[in-house]
């Protein structure tokens, strides 16, 4: 599905951007962390077919739990190779990466479970629940690398009308009309902050602006998700239908 697609994105561009550039990620590793070459090579291969390999199975409804635990692993595993841990905007730029990971296994739980239809099944199992609700708190982490704190009036309406959609998001109110509004804002953010193709491939920001929109097309994703699956058991809405 489209949602899937745009999820992985990020993950996909950059197990290409690995292969096409394969001895500037090696150099950057070995000379950061004095690994040597064994080490350095390991682990750009590992960022490569680990990111292709996941993509190729969730894109083909395979293993796809195994799959996002792959994804997992290589989150981490960048976060502290590229040392992302001492950067806010990028550390939770990356917990939302696996907010939507996070979605994505819950999804994959729920398909598990359909194949025995007609089978009555009395709650929905509460892992799947919690899994839907870290997801959805994740994901909002994305936005608040978005927030932009100047005194313009158009900065204060944005933060305002961001922090309402994130915050209904989270709780789990009105979660897909939400997500929905959220994933438009970010369309038009995506598309006219990081406008990567404007920019000749061999300046930096080119690469810089690229890997935001990738990121910022996998929240997306993620956000679709929402739309598709609705808030899960620990929300608001769900709630309301008990009460």
């Amino acid at each position: 599905s489209f949602s899937r697609l745009c999820l992985i994105s990020t993950f996909l561009e950059d197990g290409i951007r690995m292969w096409f550039q394969w001895s500037d990620q090696k150099e950057y590793i070995e000379t950061t962390w004095g690994c040597g070459f064994f080490l350095a090579t390991l682990f750009v291969l590992i960022n490569l077919l680990g990111q292709l390999g996941g993509c190729i199975l969730i894109l083909s409804r395979n293993f796809v739990q195994y799959a996002c635990f792959g994804l997992f692993g290589i989150i981490a595993l960048q976060t502290v190779a590229y040392s992302i841990l001492w950067d806010p905007k990028f550390l939770m730029r990356n917990l939302a990466l696996g907010g939507g990971l996070l979605l994505l296994l819950a999804e994959s739980r729920s398909e598990g479970r359909s194949m025995f239809a007609g089978v009555p099944t009395m709650r929905e199992s509460s892992p799947k629940q919690y899994m839907q609700l870290g997801g959805r708190v994740l994901l909002v982490l994305m936005f608040m690398t978005l927030l932009h704190f100047d005194t313009s009036f158009l900065s204060i309406l944005q933060n305002l009308v961001g922090t309402a959609l994130i915050v209904l998001v989270a709780v789990g109110f009105k979660t897909k009309l939400a997500a929905l509004t959220l994933v438009i804002w970010l369309l038009a953010i995506n598309v006219y902050f990081n406008a990567f193709w404007t920019i000749p491939a061999y300046k930096p920001m080119h690469d810089f602006l690229k890997y935001d929109f990738f990121q910022t097309t996998s929240v997306i994703g993620g956000l679709l998700l929402v739309v598709a699956l609705g808030p899960g058991g620990v929300s608001m809405d769900e709630k309301k239908k008990e009460w």
